[in-house]
């Protein structure tokens, strides 16, 4: 089951959520925070820039390893783009019990609505390779409010 909890803030008449996705699975809790990059969007040419920052963090009592990342990416309640690799932000990250690493990407979508869902897939110590969900989170670029 995934976590939302969040706050909104109404600065600038802009209203502002920040929202923490979480979830975990295999003893791996993945933590999602996303936010509207305004200075790299134009939305009147329908582009919507967005940051994320995830943690990653191992609650098992194996160490784990991340080799892969799985995106789907949304735009408008549609499809966009589907993103699969070795690691995050060019590294694969080993985990020992009770660490965590966190990075921080982007993506950039067509619409102002939008959600990225996926998967890591991470090898235990002990060679048992399997996939941690990271949770559904909502890309929500801030409207003007009249």
């Amino acid at each position: 089951m995934a976590f939302r909890k969040g706050l909104c803030i109404l600065r600038a008449l802009k209203l502002i959520c920040l929202v923490v996705y979480s979830k975990t699975t295999h003893s791996v809790a993945i933590s999602v925070k996303p936010a509207p990059l305004e200075v790299q969007s134009s939305p009147q040419r329908g582009v919507f820039a967005f940051s994320y920052t995830i943690e990653i963090r191992n609650e098992g009592k194996e160490t784990v390893q991340l080799l892969n990342r799985h995106w789907v990416i949304s735009s408008g309640g549609e499809p966009f783009n589907e993103v699969e690799g070795p690691g995050v932000v060019g590294m694969q990250p080993i985990l020992e019990q009770g660490q965590s690493f966190e990075y921080s990407s982007g993506a950039i979508i067509s619409d102002p609505l939008g959600s990225m869902h996926g998967t890591y897939t991470m090898r235990a110590a002990s060679g048992k390779v399997f996939k941690v969900e990271i949770p559904q989170f909502e890309l929500v670029y801030p409207h003007v409010l009249h």
